[in-house]
């Protein structure tokens, strides 16, 4: 019989195995679901379902920039306890991830899964995880990933801070990583998106959805104002403004210096080094926060 993708995702939430693992257990179980299961238990592939439940908030973010600059690689490893966060074994698999997630095009946690452990080849990546989570007896997951790759100019960072509790990966182009003014630059705007956490990096990346919902907000904490519409218009647009400055990279004030915007000391910077700087995108992880 065929095997359905809704017969692999209940499999995977009863046992918590890999996609591969389900759907070869439902063809060799002519798609019977509980035959499937005792299958992957027998196996040992679902000895950490039990596991599935429990909350994952603790763990390790940890990034990377290839030597030439050209790429960059950040993940966050979730487990239950900072004990278990702490281990050679969890930290020697984040480390593994982190080395897959750098030299192969993957940009999705749900990818990633069922790619060739890069350690262990026999093995996916979803497996071994399977098999860490049983010899640390915690649940663990792969919570979230990023890569960028470079395009003809510019340079990525990464940052990591308490820890590994926060990291960031940045790309900023229109400049050289051997200009040491601009690697400071490039560096400091990696420490701004850690100390502020912008969600964007301008206004324009901000979905004209999320915008309409936080106006509608400010019009109903005004709404029994008897001030006159066009007052209680600039009164939300002011309170707009304000969350953009909250939001957006671009519209912080400086960390080093309150008064630079982002956007002021990007252009300064611009000027004095004869080039048109852009931060192209940024990623901000912070341990168990989506």
């Amino acid at each position: 019989m065929s095997i359905t993708t809704a017969d692999i995702k209940q499999l995977r939430e009863i046992t918590g195995a890999g996609i591969l693992d389900c759907k070869k257990a439902l063809q060799e179980a002519n798609g019977d679901v509980d035959l499937a299961v005792d299958a992957l238990r027998k196996k040992g592939l679902a000895a950490a379902s039990k596991k599935a439940s429990r909350e994952a908030n603790d763990g390790v973010v940890k990034a990377e920039v290839s030597d030439g600059g050209e790429l960059g690689a950040m993940v966050e490893l979730n487990c239950e306890t900072d004990f278990v966060a702490r281990s050679d074994d969890f930290q020697a698999f984040a480390d593994s991830l982190l080395r897959q997630v750098l030299t192969n095009s993957i940009n999705s946690d749900d990818d990633i899964l069922e790619e060739p452990f890069i350690d262990d080849p026999a093995n996916t990546e979803s497996a071994q995880l399977q098999e860490t989570i049983a010899k640390l007896g915690e649940n663990m997951k792969i919570r979230q990933i990023a890569r960028f790759e470079l395009g003809d100019s510019g340079m990525i960072d990464s940052y990591i801070h308490i820890g590994g509790r926060v990291g960031v990966l940045i790309q900023v182009s229109g400049g050289s990583a051997d200009d040491a003014q601009f690697a400071e630059l490039v560096h400091d705007l990696a420490l701004q998106v850690a100390a502020a956490a912008p969600r964007y990096v301008t206004e324009d990346e901000v979905p004209l959805e999320q915008i309409e919902a936080e106006k509608n907000i400010y019009r109903a904490q005004i709404a029994e104002d008897k001030k006159p519409d066009n007052i209680k218009e600039r009164i939300i647009e002011g309170k707009l403004r304000k969350w953009f400055s909250e939001v957006t990279l671009m519209d912080h004030e400086f960390v080093k210096d309150s008064s630079l915007t982002i956007s002021k000391l990007v252009k300064q910077k611009s000027k004095e080094l004869g080039s048109d700087l852009k931060v192209e995108r940024f990623a901000r992880f912070e341990l168990g926060v989506d």
